[in-house]
């Protein structure tokens, strides 16, 4: 709970003292300045992390999350995303897009400079863009692909252009990495690279710079990071961030606790509880980018009910996601009703949510004609085939529990369900890939993926070889999202979305559960965080630069003559 401020009630007592007089005196004027919380330059905050330390390099960074919130701070980005997943510009002053899609031109701001006053240029991205399309280093292999295709050009020092086979709406995601000096690493091979002494000590264009970093028994354990002066945007208000990294979560909180640390980077479901405890810290949470679902298997025979819409709907009405998320996740994920984020761009809110509805889930199961057998079994048929199938999901306590529930909710429909745990990669390629399941519980995870583009989970090219696992073969929700991915009108773009998950609502190709909540903790005396849904845990520090520590006393009560007409 928010502490009422002393200054603020002083100020409420003098305002009674003096109505009279404002009230007999017309020809006054009041200004009130009240700056407890105005922002002031000054102070260090510290962060903990999860993890360890491994390189402070961005095309090094896409296997450790713990890099990438270091890395947020030190270098910049052409681009970044808001909290609906439009971007703006960040080292880009401008950009432009040719009719054809197919060309994105990107002026640098003049201002931009390296941590050693070196001027940031066009050879810099592409050289950052280099190291991406190089089989030599740890960068995922359909990233790598992906730049591999695409040209990029310097028009001149401050101006490059890239061009794309195709026309490709989607492209800015791919700009939101953090660029390389040329000057200092290119002649450095990627096989160097990877054990560069830059990785340790690194210079870079963001908003703070590297100062230090701490060592114990040879492992990192702290790394400073200083206000960069000359950084070309907002200059940051804290001085110092300091971040110190701890093997788990419990020691994490545990330093926020005893004061070693102001924050810490992510609070885990089970310890949200005792965050909340503390009086001194400030919980912000903000939807993850991923989407816990249940995948039917549209196109397996040995389950033909799945074909019918109305069983779906069915399966979604009779299934207590409500009782899920406030009691497996204690209230830790949202409802979700559609397989576009909510506060996206493209989400349509016309999507009416479904609510847990067992008995209109029986009806409509009654409707389709499953009854159960004269002989008192327990389980719906309808022409010799039962409502029964095996649900496959991946191994853990919490999944194993959200299963178990469903397969309770659904045996009160009078559906049959038989679950089966496995591993991650066990259910991935040996059930969802060659499609060899029945109804399996997943996660689809979007980080660093802003846009929307729904194209690899559910467009028909993409059953066979694809993503589309759940083979949902719909030739009008293919078009929309083929012509989605390659107009470049946002407007155009919005419209193919809301037919695309009007259609989804309409058809139930699978059915939706939760996205899940990210959460982090930080002193109450840190002020002007900013946090909204985000698409990686770094997005937290978007707004770095609006973060402060110290404020100025309040200044009382101003009272000037006026004189009026």
């Amino acid at each position: 709970m928010k502490k009422l401020r002393w200054q603020f009630i002083i100020v409420l007592l003098t305002l009674a003292a003096i109505g009279a007089l404002l009230l007999s005196q017309q020809q006054t004027s009041l200004t009130i300045f009240d700056k407890a919380d105005e922002p002031a330059s000054g102070g260090i905050y510290t962060e903990a992390l999860v993890g360890s330390f491994n390189r402070l390099n961005p095309v090094l960074e896409f296997y450790n999350s713990v890099d990438r919130d270091v890395n947020r701070l030190i270098y910049c980005r052409l681009i970044k995303f808001d909290n609906r997943g439009l971007a703006y510009g960040d080292l880009a002053e401008t950009w432009g897009i040719s009719k054809d899609g197919k060309r994105y031109s990107f002026s640098i701001r003049p201002n931009a400079v390296w941590h050693d006053s070196q001027p940031v240029t066009s050879d810099d991205v592409i050289f950052t863009i280099e190291l991406l399309r190089n089989d030599k280093l740890p960068i995922p292999d359909d990233l790598r692909a992906f730049w591999k295709e695409v040209a990029t050009s310097a028009i001149d020092e401050k101006t490059l252009q890239f061009e794309l086979p195709e026309p490709y709406s989607p492209f800015l995601d791919y700009l939101n990495f953090g660029i390389l000096p040329k000057h200092l690493l290119v002649n450095t091979s990627p096989e160097e690279l990877l054990n560069s002494s830059f990785n340790i000590n690194p210079t870079g264009c963001g908003p703070y710079e590297f100062i230090k970093q701490d060592t114990e028994n040879g492992v990192v354990n702290e790394v400073t990071l200083g206000a960069f002066q000359d950084y070309y945007d907002k200059k940051p208000f804290i001085d110092q961030v300091v971040f110190r990294y701890y093997p788990d979560f419990d020691s994490a909180l545990d330093a926020v606790e005893v004061g070693e640390v102001m924050g810490v980077s992510q609070i885990s479901n089970e310890l949200i509880p005792n965050a909340l405890k503390n009086q001194k810290l400030s919980v912000y949470s903000a939807r993850k980018p991923r989407l816990n679902l249940i995948y039917l298997n549209l196109d397996n025979p040995s389950v033909p009910f799945f074909q019918d819409r109305n069983i779906r709907k069915a399966l979604l009405k009779g299934a207590n996601r409500t009782w899920i998320v406030n009691r497996v996740l204690d209230g830790q994920a949202i409802l979700a009703n559609s397989p576009i984020f909510p506060e996206n761009w493209a989400f349509y809110e016309g999507v009416e949510q479904i609510d847990y509805d067992p008995e209109g889930a029986i009806d409509i199961l009654k409707q389709a004609g499953y009854t159960f057998p004269a002989d008192g079994g327990q389980v719906r048929v309808k022409d010799g085939v039962p409502l029964s199938f095996e649900l496959v999901y991946p191994e853990g306590d919490l999944n194993t529990i959200i299963a178990e529930q469903i397969r309770v909710d659904w045996e009160k429909l009078g559906v049959s369900v038989v679950l089966k745990s496995v591993s991650y990669v066990e259910l991935l390629k040996s059930y969802l890939e060659p499609h060899s399941y029945q109804a399996a519980l997943a996660e689809l995870d979007f980080t660093r993926s802003p846009d929307p583009d729904p194209y690899p989970f559910w467009h028909q090219s993409q059953i066979n070889g694809g993503q589309n696992y759940a083979q949902w073969d719909d030739r009008q929700v293919s078009e929309y999202l083929e012509q989605a991915r390659v107009l470049v009108d946002l407007n155009d773009r919005t419209k193919r979305y809301k037919n695309f998950q009007v259609r989804f609502y309409s058809e139930f190709p699978a059915l939706l559960l939760y996205y899940p909540v990210y959460s982090y903790a930080v002193d109450e005396q840190v002020k002007g965080i900013s946090v909204g849904p985000i698409y990686d845990p770094s997005d937290r520090f978007n707004n770095i630069t609006e973060w402060y520590l110290l404020t100025e006393p309040s200044e009382g009560i101003l009272i000037t003559p006026t004189s009026y007409p």
